[in-house]
């Protein structure tokens, strides 16, 4: 039976078991948009496309397929490149569909023509261009796969509108599958021989893909269980908190912006760093100056170990799940090596997680609303991050149950917090969804929103807001103290805003103020179920304490 290629595209993505593709939609890909109108796979309107291809990351996330986001030629494909880099830096797997002129009108400088590969060529793993109506449904299946195997990353398919349009008698192919490469038994004897002869050893956990069952648990958690026998405990790359659980007596915190000093002083004393789904780069290692002598192992599914600086005695080319499933004996990999190391790491982390009054002189101490959160919250809540200054204390003060509760951009994108927690309110309605993010960063991606009012779901949002750009600020301060320039800001009413959505909102002056704010914001994402917002106002000159490393970006 005929069909169009753009309907094609549509049975192919169903095929994959794919549940949600985000869009802004365009005239350029109206076919697959008919496609859509009979598949069960739902289709998120969102109101910029920066804001659906930052969804369709955090479904990637939480989910283990790749995220996908549609968006038209031109503009739409600019507003879509946040996302693209997010996810080749953050080593994600995203499709990117983006519709294109008609073959016709190429070379003509026609209405929104561009270069689909001059754009994105050297911020994806493949670019595609749909030539051939035929070959739509192969076509989808290697971006499925190109995107997830290997180092994951994003994909980008061009889309021409006449070619869409296109009839074809093929039909939806075979999904491909995904390689998963295992270790061998002579490497994991080899890295089981390193761990018994170490007595310092720390393991950094990183990357996507700790979701993955292994032996009837996540491999987070088989992970975490098997180095609290082997006695060696595990930090957490940048924004990857949630690998492993933090109720694990291994757990030793978290590398990179606002990291306790003291975890980033026993890096320097490590002498076995082990790497499992991340390498070593310069934000874990403050800038390469930790850890960099330390004999080192890094275990990647990318056998180029792209995302790697500096010394490798022994590299294994596995993913998270496939080396959990295949670690060495714990008790031949912990020698001789007491608990004495990984317990005083277990009690620094315990120590710095452990919130503390910083008594500004105005507005809400934050050290104090997030230990509040860390309260209140569900267990199984799900925090999305944007970047800047003002996520800092969630990262140190919310913990994590394991894989598939965080969402964050590790290239340090703005505007990611709030569709971010959108996407996850559809992913999974019946947890919390709580975005923490910055006025500046709300500001940049809020009006996702009203994705959530138009789907009935209920994220929690917090805004802290200084009413300044707060990490640039402090750069300023550093570099040029006393002249700030170009980094305030002028806000509206956060709290009446999230009113015009439908939600809930409260305007948090004082730190008295807090808890109450905290449970009804709660009664209205859990009993009501309306987004709710809870806008902290801080006392401009708050900044994270001046020994930590300040984020790079805004």
């Amino acid at each position: 039976m005929s069909t169009s290629a753009g309907h094609l595209i549509v049975r192919q993505l169903e095929a994959h078991g794919v549940k949600r593709v985000y869009s802004v939609p365009g005239e350029s890909f109206l076919d697959v948009l008919d496609g859509l109108h009979d598949s069960p796979i739902t289709t998120v309107v969102a109101r910029h496309e920066g804001g659906a291809g930052f969804m369709a990351l955090a479904e990637a996330r939480l989910t283990g397929l790749p995220g996908i986001a549609m968006v038209t030629r031109g503009p739409g494909a600019a507003n879509a490149m946040i996302s693209v880099h997010t996810a080749w830096q953050d080593a994600t797997a995203l499709v990117l569909f983006v519709g294109l002129i008609p073959v016709a009108d190429r070379g003509r400088d026609s209405f929104q023509e561009f270069s689909l590969d001059g754009w994105f060529g050297t911020t994806a793993k493949r670019v595609m261009v749909l030539d051939d109506e035929h070959r739509a449904a192969e076509l989808v299946a290697e971006a499925m796969h190109a995107a997830s195997s290997g180092r994951p990353g994003p994909v980008v398919i061009g889309l021409p509108e006449d070619v869409l349009v296109r009839m074809t008698d093929s039909g939806p192919v075979p999904p491909r599958p995904v390689p998963a490469p295992v270790p061998g038994a002579a490497a994991v004897d080899e890295l089981a021989s390193r761990l018994a002869g170490a007595d310092r050893p720390l393991i950094v956990a990183g990357g996507d893909g700790w979701g993955e069952a292994v032996n009837g648990r996540n491999a987070g958690a088989t992970l975490a269980a098997w180095a609290e026998a082997a006695h060696v405990p595990v930090a957490a790359d940048w924004r990857a908190y949630d690998a492993v659980p933090h109720t694990s007596s291994a757990w030793a915190g978290y590398l990179g912006y606002y990291r306790s000093d003291a975890l980033a002083e026993r890096t320097a004393e490590a002498d076995l760093l082990v790497f499992v789904g991340c390498g070593r780069s310069d934000v874990p290692s403050d800038g390469y100056t930790r850890g960099l002598e330390a004999s080192t192992v890094v275990v990647l599914a990318d056998p180029n170990a792209a995302t790697h600086a500096g010394r490798i005695d022994q590299q294994i080319v596995a993913t998270p799940a496939s080396v959990a499933a295949a670690l060495p004996d714990a008790d031949a990999a912990r020698g001789n090596r007491g608990a004495g190391w990984m317990q005083a790491l277990a009690a620094e982390q315990h120590t710095f997680a452990t919130p503390a009054a910083e008594n500004p002189a105005t507005g809400v101490d934050l050290s104090v609303a997030f230990g509040l959160l860390e309260e209140k919250l569900p267990a199984n809540r799900i925090a999305t991050y944007g970047a800047g200054n003002a996520t800092l204390w969630g990262h140190r003060y919310l913990t994590h149950a394991g894989p598939g509760t965080l969402v964050g951009p590790r290239n340090g994108a703005m505007g990611v917090s709030v569709p971010a927690a959108v996407a996850a309110s559809l992913i999974h309605p019946d947890r919390v969804a709580v975005a923490v993010c910055g006025d500046g960063d709300f500001l940049m991606n809020g009006q996702e929103l009203a994705v959530a009012k138009a789907h009935g779901t209920a994220p929690l949002v917090i805004v802290v807001d200084n009413g300044v750009f707060a990490t640039i600020v402090q750069h300023q301060e550093k570099h040029y103290p006393g002249r700030p320039s170009g980094t305030a800001m002028a806000n509206p009413e956060f709290a009446a805003l999230m009113e015009t959505f439908g939600g809930h909102g409260e305007d948090v002056r004082t730190t008295a103020d807090v808890s109450a704010a905290i449970d009804r914001a709660l009664e209205a994402v859990t009993v009501r179920k309306v987004p709710a917002l809870l806008h902290l106002r801080i006392d401009p000159a708050t900044m994270p304490p001046s020994t930590a490393a300040a984020e790079a970006t805004a």
